[in-house]
C-alpha cells in the first residue's frame, strides 16, 4: 500500500511547502483534495512544522484579486499569516544569496529558487511541490504531490 503524504512527512520536523499545495487546497482542486487536506492537517495538528515564503502569499492572491474577490483575498492572507505551525517567511539577503546558488547549480526559475531557499534556510529537510522539474535539486528532499495520489 502506498504511503500517504502524512506518513511520509512524519520523517521530517520541518517541511517547505510550495504555492501549488495552497492553491489546490484553497480552490478545492478535487484531484488533490485528500492529499492537501492530509498535508495541512499534519501541519495544523503539529505533526510537522512548515514554512513557505511571501511568494506564496503573492501567488495565492492573484486569482481572487483578478476576479475582484476581495473577501477571498483577505481570507487567504489571514490564513497564511495565522495558520498553526506555518511560518510565512520574508525574503532576505541570506535567502536571496542561497537562491542565486540554486539557480546557478540547477537552472531553476527565480521564484522556485527563492521558495526552496526559504525552506532550506529554515532547516526544512523536505519541500512539497507539484513541479517535477524541482526533483533535480539535491539540497533538499523534493516531494511531488501527485506521487501521493491513489493509484488507479
Amino acid at each position: 500500500m502506498a504511503r500517504t503524504i502524512a506518513d511520509t512527512l512524519t520523517n521530517y520536523k520541518i517541511v517547505g511547502i510550495d504555492t501549488s499545495a495552497f492553491i489546490y487546497h484553497f480552490q478545492g482542486e478535487a484531484v488533490y483534495s485528500k492529499v492537501t487536506t492530509d498535508l495541512f492537517n499534519a501541519v495544523e495538528n503539529g505533526l510537522i512544522r512548515a514554512v513557505t515564503s511571501v511568494i506564496t502569499l503573492m501567488e495565492v492572491l492573484v486569482k481572487p484579486m483578478s476576479e475582484g474577490n476581495v473577501k477571498a483575498a483577505e481570507e487567504y492572507g489571514i490564513l497564511l499569516r495565522t495558520f498553526p505551525n506555518l511560518n510565512l517567511r520574508t525574503i532576505d539577503h541570506m535567502v536571496a544569496s542561497r537562491a542565486a546558488g540554486l539557480r546557478a547549480s540547477y537552472r531553476i526559475r527565480a521564484p522556485d529558487a527563492l521558495q526552496l531557499s526559504v525552506a532550506i534556510e529554515e532547516g526544512a529537510k523536505a519541500f512539497v511541490t507539484n513541479d517535477e522539474r524541482l526533483s533535480k535539486v539535491k539540497d533538499i528532499q523534493v516531494l511531488i504531490l501527485k506521487s501521493f495520489l491513489p493509484r488507479r
